[in-house]
């Protein structure tokens, strides 16, 4: 598949967000007496990220006064199920952050960090199933696409939050959740691995033998099908080199999930500001690469048709 930039942004900001605000909600439910001046800021921050990915996501419209209609197929689609459920999250975020700021107590000092709890959960769910329902697409029909958004969200979440502890000076809440940032990073990368270990031993339904009725062993594909590019040609493949290909799945393991948790281990044992600022720094681009490959890694069946040029 050919990724689309705007859905990378959105798909990646979006997932920090929700795991920043999911730690700030376990933080404020269980007690942890964060300063309200942390709190309202680290909302904020989470805030302006959910309206960014909105924003992105906008980018790859083609009609973009059309976006209403998305909502029209809920009962089907995931993806229209996302777009109810995204605003109604930044709303809830946004509640938060006002009664923060007007300082409204009890229902609202836990019935609202429960709400966005269970809304970052669900958020989740929906993103990851518009991929992981699509069955013609094996590399993304497999459990392991909603457990990658959830850790990988999580782990970008955790990490931004223990940077942003740290900065501020919330050693208590940095002691506390500066082992899960490095539990949760652990946990992506494995799950990570997992998919690619799966995705590389697929063996694709669809063939050329399948697309085409010939049933000979020894059919070859010698042009796209096509005397010139086309969309088809243009949106279902990502277009890059095969060393290309392989250099981006190294960078990503290495810049979502290995330095992360190297300089989250630093900042454990360290306790320090700098471990945790510089895991953000890194992890940004890593999460970047990772949605690319995520995108680039599936194989549309349609590409039996257009995808080799001999």
């Amino acid at each position: 598949m050919h990724p689309a930039f705007s859905i990378l942004f959105f798909t990646t900001l979006a997932g920090a967000a929700q795991g920043l605000v999911f730690t700030l909600a376990l933080a404020a439910l269980f007690g942890l007496g964060l300063a309200p001046g942390f709190l309202s800021v680290a909302l904020g921050v989470a805030e302006v990220l959910l309206v960014a990915g909105l924003a992105a996501s906008f980018m790859h419209l083609g009609r973009k006064t059309r976006a209403w209609r998305a909502v029209l197929m809920w009962r089907t689609s995931w993806m229209s199920r996302e777009v109810i459920v995204l605003p109604v999250f930044i709303a809830l975020v946004a509640l938060w952050w006002l009664s923060l700021r007007l300082d409204i107590g009890a229902p609202w000092s836990w019935l609202l960090p429960l709400l966005v709890l269970y809304g970052a959960a669900l958020l989740w769910y929906c993103t990851a199933m518009i991929y992981a329902c699509l069955r013609f697409i094996q590399e993304w029909a497999h459990p392991l696409t909603i457990v990658n958004f959830t850790l990988i969200g999580l782990s970008s979440g955790l990490v931004l939050a223990c940077a942003m502890a740290a900065a501020w000076g919330e050693a208590r809440f940095a002691q506390v959740f500066g082992p899960w940032a490095l539990v949760a990073t652990l946990a992506a990368w494995a799950a990570r691995a997992g998919s690619l270990k799966r995705n590389a031993g697929l063996r694709h339904k669809s063939t050329l033998q399948s697309a085409t009725g010939i049933r000979t062993h020894k059919l070859v594909q010698k042009s796209m099908g096509m005397s010139a590019g086309s969309f088809n040609t243009r949106e279902f493949f990502h277009g890059a080199s095969l060393a290309a290909f392989r250099n981006m799945k190294l960078g990503f393991l290495l810049l979502a999930f290995v330095l992360p948790a190297l300089l989250a281990a630093w900042g454990v044992a360290s306790g320090a500001a700098l471990p945790w600022l510089l895991a953000v720094l890194v992890q940004a681009p890593g999460l970047l690469a990772e949605r690319w490959f995520f995108f680039a890694q599936a194989k549309h069946p349609q590409n039996l048709y257009y995808q080799v040029v001999s």
